[in-house]
């Protein structure tokens, strides 16, 4: 049976990285913030959307997707209108791709909002990628081209480090390469997952 392992961190921890290394090892990872933009492309969702936040969010039947952003992130009302739309599709989407990869021992989900929608209830084991704050607010300003501001909002909008450790099995502090590496090995053989299987 696949092992489902949880990866997530905060903006700017680096998950994409460690995301990238599991899948260099040959491990599938699927990336939920990327499945969910294409998602949203689906004619289904694109309806919804219109529905439950108006027309004038799309040009030409594409997302507004900045404006789509403004309006759900000070709303939490208008945010869970939204996850209630988007995270059901993406739960299908991923239990369709599950099928795909269940000859391999484990499988990656990445995804930042892990525990703030719940779904880490659904996985084997969950690991925390974390980082000093200010090294993750410098990775998000030169990522996005920024402001600090910007950053801090975005941070405070999630749950913090020590909430996340608190309810992960593995933590990676993600500061330098060469470290996240080791830890990564350790997880694998503390999982009983041998390179040549993954």
């Amino acid at each position: 049976m696949t092992k489902i392992i949880g990866l997530t961190g905060g903006i700017g921890s680096g998950k994409t990285t460690i995301a990238n290394y599991f899948q260099s090892l040959g491990i599938p990872v699927y990336i939920a913030d990327d499945e969910a933009k294409k998602l949203m492309q689906s004619d289904e969702i694109v309806s919804a959307i219109k529905e439950a936040f108006g027309a004038d969010l799309f040009e030409e039947n594409m997302l507004k997707r900045e404006k789509l952003a403004e309006m759900v992130f000070n709303n939490s009302d208008k945010l869970n209108q939204l996850n209630a739309i988007v995270h059901p599709a993406v739960k299908r989407h991923f239990k369709q791709w599950l099928l795909e990869h269940n000859e391999f021992p484990i499988v990656i989900y990445e995804a930042a909002i892990l525990f703030e929608s719940g779904s880490y209830k659904d996985f084997d084991k969950i690991i925390t990628v974390t980082a000093p704050v200010d090294l993750r607010i410098e990775r998000v300003i030169k990522r996005d081209n920024t402001s600090r501001e910007q950053v801090l909002k975005r941070m405070n909008a999630q749950w913090t480090d020590e909430q996340r450790i608190s309810k992960s099995d593995f933590v990676i502090e993600n500061v330098d390469f060469e470290n996240c590496y080791k830890e990564i090995k350790k997880i694998l053989k503390i999982l009983n997952i041998r390179q040549n299987e993954a």
